[in-house]
């Protein structure tokens, strides 16, 4: 029997990448109305504590599970070694709360957050640079296993894999200590096909993030070859079953081939325009309602 749990990004409510959208939003309002909403756990976000026990106490105060926290490596200009060293803070606050995967995303160079920088114009690696973060990956990737936290690389849109290529030269060059965050809305944006990489890697997938995505959005953030963030602020992210995503097949092979874990709610919205409480339920009805239609036995 699979069996997963359903979680929630503070993206919801707050933005990382652009502090304006929730700004004023207390990260007790996020978890309180999370919470509400039926999910049991959080991933981190930039207005939760960075100790063990500062976090575990908020995040009980509301029954809610440490699903998980973004990592910025930069294997592509420090060393493995290197980035051991400034990956142990964070390896620690997640082992301490429980997590068994770490959230990893390599943002050398990465354009995601600038919004004068259009997707078109994000970065792409030379043979040598491939080498020295797969090499890097794999390190990493077998420290944090060896430490029961499994890497979970993000794919993500303005960075350097994003797309599906991308995605396959990653996996096809690192061990298995490299997990993957299959991140729907994520290759979607970039041309790939979820279900393809889901059948490729299934015993890879360790993490999956439920973006969705509105097409005609897209369609006109490419046209005007706007940036990520313009893109966040159109209205290019909603919930799981509130965009044009079809995530049933996906989420039915990961069933299939034995995924258990987090099926995780991450959609950025402006929340003067998308009221996060109740898309926050949208989300938790939708992707509860997708999870058990895959099959999935959905647990707190």
């Amino acid at each position: 029997m699979s069996t997963v749990r359903l979680g929630i990004n503070p993206l919801t409510w707050t933005n990382d990448d652009l502090p304006s959208l929730g700004g004023d939003t207390p990260l007790e309002v996020c978890l309180e109305e999370g919470r509400e909403a039926g999910f049991s756990g959080f991933e981190l976000g930039h207005k939760f504590p960075r100790t063990p026990e500062a976090l575990t106490k908020v995040l009980g105060r509301y029954d809610l599970s440490l699903v998980s926290g973004w990592y910025s490596s930069r294997l592509l200009e420090r060393s493995p070694e290197e980035e051991i060293e400034a990956v142990k803070d964070h390896l620690e606050l997640l082992k301490a709360c429980g997590a068994k995967v770490m959230v990893f995303c390599e943002v050398t160079h990465c354009i995601h957050g600038d919004q004068r920088t259009p997707l078109s114009q994000r970065p792409h690696l030379s043979d040598a640079d491939w080498q020295r973060l797969t090499v890097g990956m794999n390190i990493v990737g077998d420290y944090l296993k060896a430490q029961g936290v499994h890497l979970a690389y993000h794919h993500h849109l303005g960075t350097v894999v994003e797309s599906q290529a991308d995605v396959e030269r990653l996996m096809d060059n690192t061990r298995d200590s490299v997990g993957l965050l299959l991140d729907l809305g994520h290759l979607v944006g970039a041309d790939g096909d979820p279900l393809a990489i889901a059948q490729r890697y299934s015993s890879r997938v360790k993490h999956v993030h439920c973006k969705d995505m509105r097409f005609p959005v897209l369609a006109g953030l490419r046209n005007r070859d706007k940036s990520f963030l313009d893109g966040v602020l159109d209205g290019l992210f909603t919930v799981p079953g509130d965009g044009d995503i079809d995530f049933l097949p996906t989420l039915k092979h990961l069933h299939d081939s034995g995924y258990q874990g987090w099926l995780v709610v991450e959609a950025e919205q402006d929340p003067k325009v998308a009221h996060p409480l109740t898309y926050a339920r949208l989300g938790y009805r939708n992707l509860r309602e997708l999870a058990e239609q895959a099959g999935f036995t959905v647990t707190e």
